[in-house]
């Protein structure tokens, strides 16, 4: 299968590693600790982010301001990650995000990126026709509701920060999370009470 590792592969990475540590340019310990924090990132960091900017302005303020302090805030490192970026949803604007290169996701707070973000096709198409991309996809906007795409890059990974949904009012943030999806963070989808 194309793509595949294999034992080459691993023993090639095997001697990579060791050079880097014989070196001193990385430790085991940092290579370890890369390791747990890309295991634990999921898009739920994300939902829960979004959840407390909607029910906290200070938070929201700082999310809109610099992403990577407000994931710092909510206890997930940032350390040797390109800077997050936020884009705020609003009634006249909506906001997707795509890499148009390859697959720059914010994986710190979304986890890794979903096989279709890595697609030629939807990089393609997003920017090309992001209105009918979102329409296969069930989400429909308003006709004067304006669409931004937004290229996330290596040295700038985006999400998106939702509008909350009518009808959540009172509900608590692990409640207001559970509605957000790694889709809706991304804008091919919107969060629904």
């Amino acid at each position: 299968m194309a793509g595949a590792a294999t034992p080459e592969h691993a023993a090639l990475l095997e001697r990579f590693v060791a050079a880097l540590v014989t070196k001193g340019v990385v430790s085991e310990a940092q290579i370890a600790d890369q390791i747990a924090r890309t295991s634990r990132a999921s898009p739920e960091t994300g939902a829960r982010m979004v959840a407390r900017a909607w029910t906290d302005p200070a938070y929201r303020a700082l999310m809109l301001a610099d992403g990577s302090a407000a994931a710092e805030a909510m206890g997930v490192s940032m350390a040797g990650m390109p800077p997050l970026g936020v884009l705020e949803d609003t009634p006249a604007v909506h906001h997707v995000v795509v890499c148009t290169l390859c697959s720059c996701y914010p994986r710190a707070v979304l986890g890794y990126p979903p096989g279709w973000f890595k697609s030629s096709s939807y990089r393609a198409r997003m920017v090309r026709e992001p209105r009918a991309v979102l329409a296969e996809w069930g989400t429909v906007l308003a006709d004067g509701v304006a669409l931004r795409v937004v290229d996330s890059t290596a040295d700038y990974r985006w999400m998106v920060l939702p509008e909350r949904p009518a009808g959540t009012e009172g509900w608590d943030a692990a409640r207001l999370a559970a509605i957000v999806t790694r889709d809706a963070l991304v804008g091919v989808a919107l969060p629904r009470a």
